[in-house]
């Protein structure tokens, strides 16, 4: 026989056979032949369609199992639909292969050009990549190349000490003060030209001088040497905001909306020296100690005369009999606190009415003992621990802030007697709550 040239197939046609008996393949490939001969006419004669080169090479797998044969029939094409249709269907007719009766089920119709055509859209994507990686950046890639490097072009030598800086130092009311050479990069690749360096830990004259001169924001990374910077600064220069990178970031490494949202949320230097725990001169306060607390605690002052218990007069001219198992005096039992009336008087009115003036903006609070002595100042969110911390001792705290129900409650336990704020929302309580505005 003629060697037959390999099909361009279009469709495949797959059917499974069950055959009630042992037969081989070239029994089956000899029944698909014989049986269909002259069934469709001659223009659909599989034989003449294979010699033609319009069927490819039929393929048959089978395998017996228990007596019984099963297999798979393929068969390709590169006629049209309709005709190879009506192949699939012909194969259906064949009832017996040698002498066992046989069942033909066509599975399905595959049309082989929708792999193809996956494989070409697959194929399509990879090259598309690799030229949009290999190619010229589109017009936006090199409208920002060439602005970043026209910023770090903008980039100028600042003060004796050649600090790096934006051009805008001179011009702007505001700057901002960084570690280093990179963060300046960062932030005018941003758009913030109003940036200096330090250059350093030590703070340059150069700041100094300007620190004097203009609003002053410190913009450090996020870990202990920021805020180390932080502390020299508060102490050698007039800073007047504070911010950080967020915890474990530097500036270098943050992003535009990063760098937006860091500057939103800087503080005063006043809350930042309370957030620290620093003297003005940048130097570590020392925590209060609590034995020392009730060392200035004044006694309570006596009442009138007038308003003391009075003894009862003698009946019949005898005393009253003493009281049967009469409380001996407890030297631990705490005295009661000098206010327990809820009343100020007017140089602790005025003690408390200076401490609302300092605290102004802070977010902070002032501790006073029971000799209106200040024992320290907390930032708000530290409070609550620092009173329970304490366990008595307090007399009164000023504080700029709301004073909340919790509040209340957590001073009563500590026998607090006044607490002063910017505004009040509770209701009723044993402590005495005042705003600024009674004072």
């Amino acid at each position: 026989m003629a060697k037959i040239s390999p099909v361009a197939a279009k469709y495949i046609v797959t059917a499974d056979i069950n055959i009630s008996g042992v037969v081989d393949r070239p029994d089956v490939i000899g029944a698909i032949f014989g049986q269909t001969e002259g069934l469709l006419g001659n223009d659909l004669e599989l034989r003449e369609l294979q010699r033609s080169g319009r069927i490819g090479r039929i393929e048959v797998n089978v395998s017996t199992v228990s007596g019984k044969t099963k297999g798979e029939i393929i068969i390709p094409s590169s006629l049209d639909k309709t005709e190879t249709a009506i192949i699939a269907a012909a194969l259906e007719i064949i009832q017996r292969i040698g002498p066992c009766n046989a069942h033909v089920l066509v599975k399905k119709i595959e049309d082989v050009r929708t792999s193809k055509r996956q494989f070409v859209i697959s194929r399509a994507k990879e090259l598309l990549q690799n030229l949009t990686d290999t190619s010229f950046p589109d017009s936006q890639e090199l409208a920002d190349e060439v602005s970043q490097s026209v910023r770090q072009m903008e980039m100028v030598e600042y003060g004796a000490e050649k600090l790096a800086a934006g051009p805008m130092i001179d011009d702007s009311e505001e700057i901002i003060v960084v570690e280093g050479r990179a963060d300046v990069l960062v932030l005018l690749k941003h758009g913030f030209k109003n940036v200096i360096t330090l250059n350093g830990t030590s703070c340059p004259e150069t700041i100094k001088e300007l620190t004097k001169q203009k609003t002053t924001t410190v913009f450090v990374d996020g870990d202990r040497g920021g805020d180390l910077i932080i502390r020299e600064l508060l102490g050698v220069a007039e800073i007047d905001f504070i911010c950080k990178a967020p915890d474990g970031k530097e500036v270098e490494e943050l992003t535009k909306k990063e760098i937006h949202k860091a500057l939103r949320g800087k503080i005063t230097a006043e809350q930042g020296k309370l957030d620290l725990g620093v003297n003005d001169d940048g130097s570590l306060k020392e925590e209060p100690r609590p034995n020392r607390q009730f060392k200035n605690q004044r006694l309570p002052s006596m009442p009138p005369q007038s308003q003391q218990a009075q003894p009862r007069p003698p009946q019949n001219g005898r005393l009253p009999p003493p009281r049967a198992n009469p409380q001996p005096f407890n030297a631990k039992r705490p005295l009661p606190l000098r206010g327990s009336g809820k009343q100020l008087v007017n140089s602790e009115g005025k003690i408390l009415k200076d401490a609302m003036e300092d605290l102004f903006g802070t977010r902070g609070a002032r501790i006073f003992d029971s000799g209106m002595k200040v024992l320290g100042n907390v930032p708000l969110s530290e409070l609550n621990a620092t009173l329970k911390s304490l366990s008595g001792g307090v007399y009164a705290l000023a504080l700029d802030g709301e004073v909340n129900d919790d509040l209340a409650q957590l001073a009563d336990k500590v026998d607090i007697s006044h607490i002063v704020g910017t505004s009040s929302k509770v209701k009723s309580s044993k402590v005495n709550v005042l705003t600024e505005d009674k004072l």
